[in-house]
């Protein structure tokens, strides 16, 4: 079983020192350098390039720079995506965002980890697990979603937090690490 193969299983893999990782990392990273340094008025060329780097995207997208992500090819985004400055996805695996999906600056969306042994970790083993953000959420500023996450439809996601856990369709969630404070009743 090859690196890649082990990495899109969720089993560990070496991420660190698989050359074809690496060259796929290193274009990705490439495109993002040339996407942030795109004058934010030329937003045609912005909305190309962008396209280029994400594996799918709906037609009303705007990411603003400075932008990062791991491969690109992992990044799904619908309709009416915003992402504000600064962020980062480490798309080692699929990274889903719906529709009318709003982030505020400073956000990561991480779905790679490391093992708790420190053998292992030396070794530069790491893991992957998808992040999936549903339809019409709005996350606030620097906030940090890590590995395995689904956040469901319709949620707010306050300010600060770090989401370790799955959040519920229509709820109102905050904190480190973040928890369902509200429930949005239509």
């Amino acid at each position: 079983m090859t690196e890649k193969e082990k990495r899109d299983n969720q089993e560990l893999y070496d991420g660190n020192y698989n050359e074809e990782m690496m060259k796929e990392r290193e274009k990705a990273k490439d495109l993002c350098f040339e996407y942030n340094l795109i004058k934010p008025s030329n937003r045609k060329e912005r909305e190309q390039l962008i396209k280029k780097i994400f594996a799918k995207t709906g037609e009303n997208i705007l990411v603003e720079s400075s932008f990062q992500c791991d491969y690109g090819y992992n990044i799904f985004v619908g309709e009416n995506f915003y992402m504000n400055h600064n962020g980062v996805i480490l798309d080692a695996a699929k990274v889903e965002f719906g529709d009318n999906v709003f982030i505020a600056p400073n956000c990561g969306f991480y779905t790679a980890g490391h093992p708790i042994d420190v053998e292992q970790r030396n070794k530069g083993l790491e893991y992957a697990k998808p992040i999936k953000v549903g339809d019409n959420v709005w996350i606030g500023g620097n906030v940090v979603v890590l590995p395995g996450v689904t956040i469901g439809n319709n949620c707010v996601i306050g300010a600060g937090s770090v989401v370790v856990k799955d959040i519920p369709d229509n709820s109102i969630a905050v904190g480190n690490p973040c928890k369902v404070i509200k429930q949005i009743n239509k």
